[in-house]
């Protein structure tokens, strides 16, 4: 039953371009990959990967000279590698790292049919190829999902315990709430990533158009919510599914997390405490609120000098209270006497005077209570 209604879910889930974008064309003696749409270039390779599930899928490696990073890319619903390799390219030059596409099992020229646990098998044969294939060290790398492909980059990011990062762009609560606003979780839903995305522990950056009429923004900044390490996200006012690219934040933004999060751990921290402070003063909007409308309180103390300050300290007694409120009055008139030059010399040697006058008068004021 559970096989049905995931065949079921899939049909829903996974539109790969039909026809494929491209062809893969083999060269007779060295056997190298190239696509038919795009001439051979010297820092892409192109290669055939075995999956756990017995598919073979299609996978691009774009390399960059000065890399630090290498960006595991898992592409959208309805497009293929021919579709996304101009961008492939122009991400890694943009941000200086490596990056690795991939078509999933029954999108381009890979094998097999799409499914949920498919794609789960083709990431998990990606990143074994960055492993074993170009020494990529888990700590170097940045798991980038966009829409359906923020599944395969959970369900792997929630597994990979010193990941160096994770981008979701417009990504799925899970496959069930794209299509229906349900509360819960469901047995026959796919794509979890609401379930998984707590179980991640390296910064989460999320990017999502407030205009997306496929995904609507709520499952990002739903998601962000669920983050444990939170990086600030990027809402795109008016951008819609497929067009965030085109915006001129996207790369400005996603370029300040790269270079963020290739930073030293200590250094990231400190850099994160912003955006820790904005969440928490965002959650205590009533106590921040409460807090503004003291703020006169607050700043009239501030007013008075350090002598008041000190004055106050020790005495708590109310006829102190209307001592200070009488300072206040003198100084304020202080204040507005320094707006002259040739009275400021004056006024800054009459405070002491003042302050002894003042507290002559409580003592008085205090004897005549007394009596």
């Amino acid at each position: 039953m559970g096989g049905v209604t995931s065949s079921m879910a899939a049909k829903f889930a996974f539109f790969p371009p039909n026809p494929p974008s491209y062809k893969l064309i083999s060269d007779e003696i060295t056997g190298l990959l190239t696509f038919n749409t795009y001439p051979h270039r010297e820092n892409v390779e192109i290669l055939k990967l075995p999956t756990r599930r017995t598919t073979e899928i299609v996978a691009i490696y774009v390399r960059h000279p000065m890399a630090t990073s290498t960006l595991l890319y898992s592409h959208g619903n309805a497009a293929d590698l021919g579709q996304m390799y101009e961008l492939f390219v122009e991400l890694s030059i943009h941000l200086r790292v490596n990056l690795m596409g991939y078509d999933y099992s029954g999108y381009g020229q890979s094998t097999g049919k799409p499914s949920e646990q498919h794609t789960y098998a083709d990431i998990e044969a990606v990143y074994k190829c960055l492993e074993e294939s170009y020494g990529a060290k888990q700590e170097d790398i940045i798991l980038y999902g966009q829409s359906v492909g923020s599944g395969p980059t959970l369900d792997l990011a929630a597994r990979l315990p010193h990941l160096r990062a994770v981008v979701l762009h417009s990504p799925i609560l899970s496959g069930l709430r794209v299509m229906y606003p349900v509360k819960r979780t469901y047995w026959f839903d796919i794509y979890k990533n609401i379930d998984k995305i707590p179980l991640v522990d390296c910064p989460v950056l999320i990017i999502h158009g407030t205009s997306d009429e496929v995904v609507d923004c709520s499952h990002g900044k739903q998601l962000w919510e669920l983050c444990k390490e939170k990086y600030e996200p990027l809402w795109l006012k008016g951008g819609n599914h497929c067009d965030l690219e085109l915006y001129p934040e996207y790369i400005k933004h996603l370029k300040k997390f790269i270079v963020t999060v290739e930073r030293s751990p200590s250094q990231r921290h400190s850099s994160r405490r912003s955006t820790d402070q904005f969440e928490q003063s965002r959650r205590s909007t009533d106590c921040y609120e409460s807090s503004r409308k003291s703020t006169d309180r607050r700043e009239k103390p501030r007013q008075s000098i350090d002598r008041h300050e000190k004055k106050k300290s020790h005495d708590h007694k109310s006829n102190n209270i209307n001592k200070l409120d009488k300072l206040r009055i003198s100084f304020d008139y202080m204040d507005r006497s320094r707006r002259s030059v040739d009275c400021i010399e004056k006024s800054r040697k009459s405070v002491d005077h003042q302050l002894e006058r003042a507290r002559k008068s409580v003592d008085r004021l205090d004897r005549i209570r007394v009596v």
